[in-house]
């Protein structure tokens, strides 16, 4: 695998990671360049502004270190990388959740959608540039959402 590729599907995997840690203003930090939002054209843009969607979404459970108790699986990620220094990366997610009340079990599948750039003046380089979320079927997000998934209208 490509420098270029490993460091995009490094960043698919860090937004997996602060999610699951409910570090949500690291999420923010991760997708600061970029608009996330559905599949369609739906977004938010700004750091503050994405860490605030996550902190009003997601439960968190302060007695188990303020995470939502959740596994974000990023699988078949696939990468593409054009000479000028832009990507796109699609990929399949499975978040898996496990709590008192909601015994261990997929809670949602979907795909990812992304697009990222690289700025040699910033020192990770990659960064993303969007992000859409298109989710496939969801199971029993009770103990995950804080809203109506079906609000989101994908």
């Amino acid at each position: 695998m490509s420098a270029d590729k490993l460091a995009i599907t490094e960043l698919l995997y860090r937004y997996a990671e602060l999610i699951d840690a409910g570090d949500f203003e690291g999420v923010g930090r991760l997708l600061a360049r970029a608009t996330f939002g559905g599949s369609g054209p739906q977004g938010v843009a700004g750091a503050d502004n994405i860490a605030a969607l996550f902190a009003s979404t997601t439960r968190r459970y302060p007695e188990h270190g303020n995470t939502p108790r959740t596994r974000h699986l990023v699988l078949n990620p696939i990468v593409e990388v054009a000479a000028d220094r832009t990507a796109t990366a699609r990929s399949t997610f499975c978040v898996v959740q496990n709590t008192e009340t909601v015994p261990l079990q997929p809670i949602v599948v979907g795909r990812y959608f992304d697009r990222f750039s690289c700025d040699p003046g910033i020192p990770a380089g990659w960064h993303f540039t969007e992000r859409k979320v298109a989710v496939e079927m969801v199971g029993d997000v009770s103990a995950h959402l804080r809203v109506d998934p079906g609000a989101f209208g994908n």
